[in-house]
């Protein structure tokens, strides 16, 4: 599969929105969209959808769309729900109709075979559960179970009408079918917004393991760099391709700027020096032809442009705060909620501190920040602040007494002592300059709205902040402005975040919320993620050895095995087969994957490409790697099977 556009252009009336579109897609690409908010990312996800909106652009190259292998593409807004009283189990289902119908077969078959066991009826049975198989109808209930969970539903929540869900919800329901019913091409546009660390967490191992293509806009840095293996980058109107992860992506665009910035001042350094000679020896008769062979030096030069610079303009604070004391918080048994206990909290801030809320939503993170702040009342145990705390606390509601009102009326309003000069310099610092001021709050963006809330909470000098799902209406360079804020802020911070860059590159304390309750971590991130899986890892060991263990007593009790112990030897057996099954399978897909590199390593047009073949080479190389891997589990599960006896 190839699906090319190769210089287009994206236009709404005059304004121009996409000037030189060269984007390719191939079968399996993870690619990452880039840019500010308004660059166009989404403009150029719906010109993939609908080609109508292209035009030719202003690059060299002949205007064209390809698509080879017609490629099914999958958009979440494309997808609606025809009946809302179905169920949300049912509506689920009707992505595996061609297995479910299949199901009916087979079953149809197995019965017609208690009276006739015809040739003909047992080779359409045979061949129907062949399919079956292929098609994923022996894990397709576990994928959509795993899915559901994943996303926070329950199994009571399968047997509800979609009618009866939010609209968050239904969201989250489309965006699932989407995800299940395997396009060729999975457009995603900001998938994270409004997931929980968990769920987010299950759609990376997804998209990683999606054997078709993704293309993603995320302003998600870690999921980006998790998932992506090309970024293409809008800026300017024109798109720039990178090769690699996120990370990947900024270290080269940082390294081509300098270059490129480099050569630059060199040529123009160089130029500057040649016209200085032709200047001073254009008259001289004996010099008039070296001067003139000069001009022509000049003039044969590849000329070099200057580097666009980043487009780096964002908003800053320079807002000093008055210390507190040492001890800011303590939390003692705090039950928070508002008509029934979501959770009990415990845990100690103090002065510096950084501590990130992160966990599932709708189980008490926004609540405790609420109650914090005196939003709401606690329902038992108690919260005491420390000597001179003042509290500044930013609600993800964005909410405004009056959205009539224009940036400057709402910011005067909140500091009438401050002078107009005054006011404006200080909204300047978070990008509301000239007309900007003017706008009504109703107007505003998401991301205005964020900046307009948080220039009002830093002029106060708060010196505990309390911030809820700030980076939310955010771009990458948005959310980078926010975070070397706040790691220069000296006072302490509290904050909620599903975004696991920003908790990671802010936080030295973690309080994770679950369903089964509240873990408070005096360490980093990064440190906390060591721990979960030191934990899961110490879990899963001792439920292996526990099997094992009594696997083994079984086999060892002199022969006598009761039919409840064969049962589970049984079991235990098919299980280990079942396992080796797959591992075979995946072993067949790996090497097809090393049949593909290697048909591309013997293309032409990269038999010279010296770095290309080292990519190719380095892929091949994990690949054979992997299937060295999984032989020795093949080969582990098969001597435990061959020991096992009755």
């Amino acid at each position: 599969m190839n699906y090319r556009i190769i210089n287009g252009s994206v236009s709404y009336g005059a304004e121009t929105i996409l000037e030189e579109i060269d984007f390719e897609i191939n079968n399996k690409d993870k690619i990452a969209v880039v840019g500010r908010n308004g660059a166009g990312k989404s403009t150029l996800l719906k010109a993939l959808i609908d080609n109508s909106t292209l035009e030719e652009g202003v690059g060299e190259s002949k205007f064209s769309v390809i698509k080879e292998g017609k490629p099914k593409i999958g958009y979440l807004k494309q997808i609606e729900f025809e009946d809302d009283n179905i169920l949300m189990k049912d509506e689920i289902l009707k992505v595996y109709k061609n297995i479910t119908d299949l199901e009916k077969k087979i079953e149809n078959l197995s019965n017609k075979m208690i009276n006739n066991s015809s040739e003909k009826i047992i080779k359409e049975y045979t061949e129907s559960l062949d399919k079956y198989q292929f098609l994923g109808g022996y894990t397709y209930k576990k994928e959509i179970d795993t899915a559901l969970r994943k996303f926070g539903f329950n199994v009571e929540d399968e047997k509800k009408k979609i009618s009866e869900f939010s609209g968050g919800q239904r969201t989250k329901i489309a965006f699932l079918k989407l995800l299940l019913s395997k396009p060729d091409i999975l457009l995603l546009d900001e998938p994270t917004n409004h997931l929980d660390i968990t769920a987010i967490e299950w759609l990376e191992k997804y998209l990683k393991n999606y054997e078709k293509a993704v293309v993603v806009v995320s302003h998600d840095r870690m999921f980006l760099n998790k998932i992506v293996n090309k970024v293409y980058e809008i800026e300017y109107g024109a798109m720039t391709l990178y090769k690699g992860n996120y990370e990947d992506f900024e270290r080269q665009k940082r390294t081509n700027y300098e270059k490129q910035l480099k050569d630059y001042e060199y040529q123009q350094k160089e130029i500057k020096r040649l016209e200085a000679i032709v200047n001073r020896f254009k008259y001289k008769p004996t010099k008039a032809k070296m001067a003139l062979s000069k001009l022509k030096q000049i003039e044969k030069m590849v000329k070099i442009e200057e580097p666009n610079k980043y487009d780096l303009k964002t908003f800053h604070n320079n807002f000093n705060i008055k210390q507190s004391g040492k001890d800011v918080l303590e939390v003692k048994d705090l039950s928070i909620g508002y008509n029934k206990v979501l959770q009990k909290v415990s845990f100690s801030l103090y002065r510096g501190d950084k501590l990130a809320i992160i966990g599932e939503n709708g189980i008490g993170k926004s609540t405790l920040l609420k109650t914090l702040a005196g939003k709401i009342k606690t329902l038992g145990g108690s919260f005491s602040y420390g000597f001179n705390v003042s509290l500044g606390y930013f609600d993800q509601q964005l909410e405004f007494e009056n959205e009539e009102n224009t940036v400057f009326e709402e910011f005067s309003k909140k500091f009438p002592e401050l002078t107009t000069t005054k006011l404006r310099t200080i909204l300047g610092t978070f990008l509301f300059t000239g007309e900007d001021v003017d706008k009504k709050i109703k107007m505003l963006s998401g991301g205005e709205k964020s900046r307009l809330k948080l220039c009002e909470i830093f002029k106060k000098e708060p010196n505990l902040l309390m911030l809820d799902e700030p980076t939310n209406h955010m771009d990458i360079i948005g959310k980078e402005s926010l975070e070397n804020i706040l790691k220069e802020y000296e006072g302490t911070l509290i904050f909620v975040s599903h975004d696991r860059y920003f908790v990671k590159k802010l936080a030295n304390k973690i309080l994770e919320f679950t369903k089964n309750g509240v873990t408070f971590f005096n360490g980093t991130y990064e440190e906390y993620l060591e721990y979960k899986e030191k934990n899961i890892e110490n879990i899963e060991e001792k439920r292996k050895n526990e099997k094992e263990n009594q696997i083994n007593s079984i086999q060892n009790n002199n022969g006598k095995i009761s039919s409840k112990e064969q049962y589970l030897l049984n079991k235990e057996i098919t299980r280990r087969k079942n396992k080796m099954k797959k591992i075979e399978e995946e072993i067949e897909n790996i090497e097809k994957q090393i049949e593909e590199i290697e048909t591309e390593m013997q293309r032409k047009e990269n038999l010279t490409d010296y770095v290309k073949l080292n990519d190719l080479q380095k892929e091949k190389d994990e690949l054979n790697k992997k299937i060295e891997d999984k032989m020795m589990e093949w080969e582990k599960l098969n001597n435990l099977n061959e020991n096992t006896h009755f």
